[in-house]
């Protein structure tokens, strides 16, 4: 997911809230059960005046408030034990946001980080929507840009109202109180009280309409590398994903679906899969079969027995050069107008020198560590899922779609995420389970095994970009073309938000790259791969645009005759933060000792979800002409950090990810068919194969950057440009596979 998606988003939801229309701010309070403190923080757009009710405090998973304006993003509980949870809106996968949003309300709330526990948000967009996305969605690198101030904001006003309850009991004026660790001190009388003391009457007093945030030379939290909180029980084995859900009088299930892309299901022998032990049903739905068992591997013996036929329609011939064949057509169409500044054709024909060149990006899979899972059970009242999502809403609305019932009748318990990339925003494995769950009686997971998991997978698109540049005597650019060649995304999971013609995640860097490029043209043709469907994969917009934009402006370098480094901070003056990372990553990687024998160095530089990244990759080529990666340099200027531990590990899994689609994987189509289908075919990176890597964190006071996403989309391009300094082979078709060898 991308920035373009973002702004998509919030363009297509007339409802929403932007952070820019967050004009004032207020909070609802209420009591709990057990005498304890209820806190719902609101954000009222422009003119919008708060009219939450009492018992949407008291019941927040089953208010819709659908008669305000109003989004409450987060609530606050803390009990008469003074135990803090946070009901959590965002959605754990792997990025660490379970620690690093505890660690802002902490902060403002002067408590020890191990005092916050977390419950997962039910689906409710207007009470847990991201206030950057306008929906409740965990992507586009937005988890802490967006909950940076509403989480501090929520802690501050708690800690407000506990320290006033605090001096009304004690009759003391307030600003001689303090909170700290858990408790409010009178500095005066020495006098104490915790806060789960205090809770109750704080429940009762009316929130003040400003608190005053603390500024950075204050944190004691915020800044800190502290250990992640989710870690523990991921390593005892105790943390729950959707693939560890167990329901009373649960089935199990394994699906097959049409291998052809568009097929349906023409008929099904399952005399053999019902005589196999423990083989309890055979579902069929349009294009699939399920097969349910007591256990899985009953199941999958069962569905190993099915004789099935499928109606292949009219994909079972296409392969990938007939894709990559249709993009290279489309290439030559004029698109849709993404940028046109200046006079590109004049200043291209008067230019001193003129270049072109094409690029390939290759379909990929997301192949996240859990497989895909949903367990369902569908009764007579409505629904119940178990998953890991991205999208709960988007995942309950589906639910409730295939069932032709309200939404509010299914009921989704969400799940910690053994990977998402992108691949769990889409909610096709709900539609599927819930279609054959509706079948039964009884709640059944759905499993699916790694090959139909690859196989059937939504994918990063397979684009194709040409660009052509004119230099001037000096050899720097005085004309820049792009044209764009892919699937439209948001055409499917936003499509009001394609205007004129432009996706903008499809453009996105290509659009407004970060370099001073005068009489720039920049054009989107979309074009369909025949059935194949196409999603976000890690940050889809800046990971294929960068490494489109800074391969050509490697090669103008070259062409030039000039350093890549020096070169780039030639044409960055308008993007002063980016300059001064790529000056760092070339001291931090001692750029000026770049070539030696066998081997080299490439650069990159890329702004993307609001932060800077400058990464420099060493790479060797041995006899056999295989490529190793020696080590990885990155410096990212990501505003204000929460945790650079978690900022440090997110870039560093982020190359690994990043290196690993480069090197090694596509996904290819012969007969209609995906022919990958497991890890020894769509590889990852081994251990031995993984490089050093260094991350440098620039201190900075501006506003925090996303992070999820940008170590992937900026290490591609430092690697082939390495790999070029190294043999002087440029690689314009990804991945590089076996390309060395052919040179």
């Amino acid at each position: 997911m991308s920035q373009g998606l973002i702004n998509a988003i919030q363009s297509t939801q007339p409802s929403s809230i932007a952070r820019r229309d967050f004009l004032k701010f207020s909070a609802v309070l209420s009591s709990t059960a057990a005498g304890g403190l209820l806190l719902g923080i609101q954000y009222v757009q422009a003119g919008g005046k708060s009219n939450a009710a009492k018992n949407a405090m008291q019941r927040p998973y089953l208010e819709d408030q659908a008669n305000t304006i109003l989004s409450p993003n987060a609530f606050i509980e803390i009990n008469a034990a003074g135990n803090v949870t946070l009901v959590m809106a965002k959605v754990e996968m792997g990025q660490g946001v379970y620690t690093s949003i505890p660690m802002l309300i902490a902060e403002e709330l002067e408590v020890d980080l191990k005092q916050v526990s977390l419950r997962h948000a039910p689906p409710n967009d207007k009470l847990y929507g991201d206030p950057m996305l306008g929906a409740q969605i965990t992507g586009g690198s937005t988890s802490i840009r967006a909950m940076w101030e509403p989480m501090r904001q929520a802690g501050a006003i708690c800690r407000n109202l506990l320290i006033t309850a605090a001096a009304n009991q004690w009759k003391v004026d307030a600003a001689d109180c303090v909170a700290t660790n858990g408790q409010v001190k009178h500095r005066s009388s020495n006098k104490s009280a915790g806060y789960g003391e205090l809770a109750l009457a704080a429940s009762k007093l009316t929130v003040p309409k400003e608190v005053k945030l603390k500024t950075p030379e204050q944190f004691t939290i915020i800044g800190k590398p502290l250990h992640r909180l989710d870690t523990p029980d991921k390593a005892n084995g105790l943390a729950e994903f959707g693939l560890d859900a167990k329901i009373a009088n649960m089935h199990y299930a394994v699906i097959a679906v049409c291998p052809v892309f568009g097929g349906k299901l023409m008929s099904v022998d399952d005399s053999r899969a019902m005589a196999s032990p423990d083989v309890i049903k055979v579902l069929t739905i349009d294009n699939a079969v399920a097969v349910v068992a007591k256990h899985t591997w009953a199941a999958k013996r069962g569905l190993d027995a099915l004789t099935i036929e499928w109606d292949e329609g009219k994909n079972n011939t296409v392969s990938t050069q007939d894709l990559v064949n249709d993009l290279k057509k489309a290439a030559k169409k004029k698109g849709a107008v993404a940028t046109n500044e200046g006079d590109f054709n004049k200043a291209f024909k008067q230019a001193n020198k003129t270049f072109e060149a094409s690029y390939e990006q290759p379909f990929l899979a997301h192949a996240t560590m859990e497989p895909m899972n949903c367990t369902v059970h569908v009764t007579k009242n409505g629904c119940e899922v178990w998953v890991g999502t991205q999208v709960p809403t988007f995942a309950q609305k589906t639910a409730a779609a295939v069932l032709g019932i309200a939404p509010e009748k299914v009921k989704l318990h969400n799940y910690l995420v053994g990977g998402g990339f992108g691949r769990r925003l889409e909610t096709d494995n709900i539609k599927i389970a819930v279609s054959f769950a509706k079948q039964m009686t009884v709640p059944i997971k759905f499993v699916w095994t790694r090959e139909e998991d690859i196989q059937h997978d939504m994918y990063r698109p397979y684009y194709f970009d040409t660009l052509k540049a004119g230099l001037n005597q000096k050899g720097l650019p005085v004309a820049w073309s792009h044209r764009i060649v892919g699937s439209s995304i948001m055409a499917r999971f936003a499509p009001d938000s394609v205007k004129n013609g432009v996706d903008a995640d499809a453009v996105e860097v290509a659009k407004e790259p970060p370099y001073t490029l005068p009489n720039l043209y920049v054009d989107y043709v979309r074009q369909e791969p025949r059935g194949l469907p196409t999603a976000f994969w890690r940050g889809v917009g800046a990971t294929r645009g960068t490494f489109v934009v800074e391969s050509f402006i490697d090669e103008l370098a070259h062409l030039a005759r000039q350093d890549p480094l020096q070169y780039r901070l030639a044409l960055l003056d308008k993007t002063p933060r980016l300059k001064n990372v790529v000056q760092l990553v070339a001291e931090k990687a001692s750029w000026s000792n770049a070539k030696q024998s066998a081997k080299g160095k490439g650069i990159s530089a890329m702004f993307a979800f609001g932060s800077y990244l400058g990464t420099v990759v060493d790479v060797s080529i041995n006899a056999e002409h295989e490529v190793k990666v020696n080590k990885v340099v990155c410096v990212v200027d990501c505003g204000i950090v929460v945790n650079p531990d978690t900022v440090k590990a997110q870039i560093e899994g982020g190359i690994v990810f990043g290196l690993t689609a480069v090197l090694h994987d596509e996904i290819t189509i012969k007969n209609g068919r995906v022919e990958q289908n497991n890890y020894n075919d769509y590889r990852m990176m081994r251990i031995n194969e993984t490089p050093v890597i260094e991350v440098h964190i620039v201190q900075s006071a501006e506003a925090p950057g996303g992070i999820g996403e940008p170590g992937t989309a900026a290490v591609g391009a430092a690697l082939t440009n390495a790999i070029f300094a190294a043999t002087g082979q440029r690689i314009r078709k990804l991945p590089v596979g076996n390309q060395l060898k052919k040179g």
